[in-house]
C-alpha cells in the first residue's frame, strides 16, 4: 500500500470511528441523523442537544488528546533518537497532575484547574531543562532523562501529599479519578480552551517535520546538512511539552498513548518523521476515541482512561516488540 493510500485509509478510519463514537450511548442517535444535524438540519430538538452539547464535545476532546499525546511521543522519540521515550520523560504528566490536584484541593473551577495544571507542567519542564543545563553532563540527553525522572518523582510526591490533605469524601475521589484520566466532564469550552495550546505546539512540528527528521541522523550529520541541531531539538522539546501539558490538563494523566501509537504508525509509514508525525496524529486520535467510547460503554460506571490504555497498551507494545518493528531511523 502506498503512503497516499495509507493516509486515505487513516483519515477514513478516523471519520468512521468518530461517527461510531457519537452514535454510541444510551440515547439513540443514528448515523444518518448525526450527518443530517451536522450538515443541513437546523431543526434542533433533543437529538441536536445530545449531539452538540454532550457527544460531539467529548469525542472531539478524545480525538484532540489522542492526537496531541501521539504527536508529542513521535516528536520526543525523534528528538532524543530513542524509540522508548514518551511524553512522560520530562515529568510533564506528573507536574500537570500535581497542579490539577492542587486546584481540586482548593476547590477551583474547571478552567482555573486546567490553567493551574498547564502552568505546573510548564514549570516542571523548566526545572528539568534548567537542571540539565546546570549539570552540563557529558551526555546531555541522558542527563535530561534522569532529571525528568527525578522532577517527575518529586511532582508525584507532591501529588501524594495533596491526596493526604484532601477531604476523603469529596476531594480525594475527584483527585484520584482525574489522575487516572477521564473525559466524563469534557465540554465545548474545555475543548476550545485546550485547542489553542495544542495547535500552537503542533504547528512548528508539522511545518519543520522534514528538518526534525534529520535529527535522527545524529547531531554531526544534521549540522553537516545545515541544521542547527541543538536549537531545533530545544524547539521540538518545548512544542511537544506544551502539547502534552494541554492534553493532560484536559483529560488527566493518560499513559501509553505517546509511547505505543508512534510505534504503530512507524509500522505503517516507516521511520521518516515527515510521514510519521501526520500518521501518529491520525492514529492517536482514532485510538483515543475508541478507548473513550469503550470507557463509557463497557460497564455501568465509567472506566478511567488510564486503566484502559494500560490494559491495551502493555500487551500491544510487547506484541510490537516481539513482531519486530521497522527501524526507527533511516
Amino acid at each position: 500500500m502506498s503512503d497516499r493510500d495509507t493516509f486515505i485509509a487513516l483519515v477514513t478510519g478516523l471519520v468512521a470511528v468518530v461517527l461510531i463514537a457519537i452514535a454510541t450511548g444510551p440515547f439513540a442517535l443514528p448515523v444518518h441523523r448525526i450527518l443530517a444535524l451536522l450538515l443541513w438540519d437546523r431543526a434542533g430538538g433533543q437529538q441536536a442537544t445530545v449531539l452538540f452539547n454532550i457527544r460531539l464535545p467529548r469525542v472531539l476532546a478524545a480525538a484532540l488528546v489522542g492526537a496531541a499525546l501521539a504527536g508529542a511521543g513521535a516528536a520526543y522519540q525523534s528528538a532524543f533518537r530513542n524509540p522508548l521515550v514518551s511524553p512522560d520523560i520530562l515529568g510533564v504528566s506528573a507536574g500537570t497532575g500535581f497542579g490539577a490536584s492542587v486546584g481540586i484541593l482548593l476547590g477551583l473551577p474547571v478552567m482555573a484547574l486546567q490553567l493551574l495544571g498547564f502552568g505546573a507542567g510548564l514549570v516542571t519542564v523548566g526545572l528539568v531543562l534548567g537542571l540539565t543545563a546546570a549539570l552540563r553532563g557529558a551526555g546531555q540527553v541522558l542527563t535530561m532523562v534522569l532529571c525528568g525522572m527525578a522532577i517527575g518523582a518529586l511532582a508525584g510526591a507532591g501529588t501524594s501529599m495533596v491526596k493526604l490533605l484532601a477531604d476523603p469524601d469529596n476531594q480525594l475521589p475527584a483527585i484520584t479519578f482525574w489522575l487516572m484520566g477521564s473525559l466524563a466532564g469534557a465540554k465545548r469550552t474545555d475543548v476550545l480552551a485546550a485547542l489553542p495550546a495544542i495547535a500552537v505546539g503542533l504547528a512548528p512540528l508539522l511545518l519543520l517535520r522534514w528538518r526534525i527528521g534529520l535529527l535522527s541522523l545524529g547531531d554531526d550529520d544534521a549540522r553537516a546538512l545545515g541544521i542547527q541541531a541543538t536549537r531545533l531539538r530545544a524547539l521540538v522539546i518545548a512544542c511537544a511539552t506544551l502539547v502534552t501539558a494541554a492534553a493532560v490538563a484536559l483529560a488527566g494523566v493518560v499513559g501509553w498513548v505517546g509511547l505505543m501509537v508512534p510505534h504503530m504508525a512507524r509500522m505503517l509509514v516507516g521511520p521518516r518523521f515527515d510521514r510519521l508525525l501526520p500518521a501518529s496524529l491520525l492514529l492517536g486520535a482514532a485510538f483515543m476515541v475508541l478507548v473513550d467510547t469503550a470507557a463509557r460503554s463497557i460497564a455501568v460506571m465509567e472506566v478511567p482512561l488510564g486503566i484502559l490504555t494500560a490494559v491495551i497498551g502493555a500487551p500491544v507494545f510487547v506484541w510490537l516488540l516481539a513482531r519486530g518493528a521497522k527501524p526507527w531511523s533511516d
